[in-house]
């Protein structure tokens, strides 16, 4: 299994960003999908003991767009969400390790439908998402300051 890159200031795996939840995903070839373990700490609760659903959200949102990235060059399969379906299926805990995993339900260049599951220690899914993802134009890219974020867009050791 390797890892997939991080970059400096993303909420998900930003390792610069001071309020994020610095993520990393592994890409396990074998099973065909990625995968990564979050803590989420108790500020990012909805009701006491309880992950807010739009931290639920962007965890699976960014697990399964990840799960373009398992082979080939990272930057060149980066997709943004078109559409995210959530089934919120159980309260997910803060303060406890969760498993975020995710993988490719079929994929054409431009367009990939991708999902991705929130699981528990002992497997328990409390949350799980399909979503379309498309490749942004190169007009995106112009637009943002992504020639500084590139840069920091690595794998950590």
């Amino acid at each position: 299994m390797n890892k997939q890159p991080t970059s400096r200031f993303c909420f998900m795996c930003g390792r610069e960003n001071e309020v994020g939840l610095k993520m990393t995903w592994y890409n396990d070839l074998e099973k065909n999908q990625i995968w990564g373990d979050v803590v989420v700490p108790a500020h990012f609760n909805g009701y006491p003991g309880i992950v807010h659903g739009g931290i639920v959200a962007a965890i699976l949102d960014e697990t399964s767009g990840r799960a373009l990235m398992m082979t080939g060059e990272p930057l060149d399969e980066l997709f943004i969400t078109a559409r995210l379906d959530v089934k919120y299926l159980l309260p997910t805990p803060v303060d406890e390790k969760l498993r975020a995993v995710g993988w490719v339900v079929k994929r054409s260049s431009r367009i990939g439908h991708v999902a991705a599951e929130l699981r528990l220690p002992d497997g328990t899914v409390t949350a799980s998402c399909q979503a379309t993802v498309i490749r942004p134009t190169k007009k995106f890219f112009e637009k943002t300051t992504w020639d500084n974020e590139e840069q920091g867009w690595k794998v950590e050791d």
